[in-house]
C-alpha cells in the first residue's frame, strides 16, 4: 500500500472510532458504572470483532450487499431496533439504593464482538474501509486494512471508556447517575440519526 493511501487509512480509521457512535457512547456509560478494568473486555471486543467483521465484508459480503441491497437495508433496521432496546436497558440501569454502582454487568468480550455485526456505524466503517482502501480486494490487502483498524481503533475508543471512568468522581449520587445513564441512552439513539440518512 503506497504511503498516500496508507496515511488516508489511518486518518479515516482513527476518525471514525473517536467519533461518537454506539459502541463510544455505550464505552462512555460502562466505564462511569463500572470502571476501566471492568470495560477492558467491552473495549477488546469491540476492537477484535470489528476488524474481523472488516475480513468477512472484505472476503465476500460485500458481493451479497451489492447484488443484493435489500439485505444490507433490512440489516439496517434490525440494527436500529437492537440499539434501542439497547438504549432503554441503559436508561433503566438505575443503581443500587445508596451507591452510585449501576446494577447489572459490563458488556463481555463475545456480547460486544457481536455487537458490531448490529452496529449500523460499524458496517458504514467496514464497508467503507473495503471499498475505499482495497484496491483489489485481495485477502492480503483485507487482512492489511483490518489490522490497520485494531491497531488505531483501540487507543481511539480507550478514550472514551476512560472518560466515563473519570466521570465516576461526579457520579457518586444515585440520581447524578441515573440522569447520567438516562442522557448516554439518548446519545446512543441520537447517534442513528446521521446512520439512518445515508442508509
Amino acid at each position: 500500500m503506497e504511503n498516500e493511501l496508507l496515511t488516508a487509512l489511518i486518518g479515516f480509521a482513527l476518525v471514525s472510532s473517536i467519533t461518537p457512535g454506539p459502541n463510544n457512547m455505550m464505552l462512555l456509560a460502562s466505564g462511569a458504572n463500572f470502571g476501566l478494568r471492568r470495560t477492558l473486555p467491552h473495549m477488546l471486543g469491540i476492537s477484535i470483532g470489528h476488524s474481523f467483521m472488516v475480513v468477512v465484508v472484505g472476503t465476500g459480503l460485500i458481493q451479497v450487499f451489492n447484488a443484493y441491497p435489500l439485505v444490507h437495508q433490512v440489516l439496517v433496521w434490525l440494527s436500529v431496533v437492537y440499539l434501542l432496546y439497547l438504549a432503554w436497558k441503559i436508561a433503566n440501569s438505575a443503581p443500587k439504593l445508596g451507591t452510585a454502582q449501576s446494577v447489572g454487568h459490563p458488556f463481555t468480550f463475545i456480547q460486544a464482538a457481536g455487537f458490531q455485526w448490529v452496529n449500523p456505524k460499524a458496517w458504514f466503517m467496514a464497508i467503507t474501509a473495503v471499498t475505499a482502501y482495497t484496491a483489489d480486494q485481495s485477502f492480503r490487502s483485507v487482512l492489511f486494512v483490518a489490522c490497520v483498524f485494531a491497531l488505531t481503533n483501540f487507543p481511539a475508543i480507550t478514550f472514551w471508556a476512560a472518560l466515563g471512568q473519570q466521570m465516576q468522581r461526579f457520579l457518586t449520587n444515585p440520581a447524578r447517575l441515573r440522569v447520567f445513564n438516562i442522557a448516554m441512552a439518548l446519545l446512543l439513539v441520537a447517534t442513528l440519526w446521521p446512520i439512518l440518512q445515508h442508509s
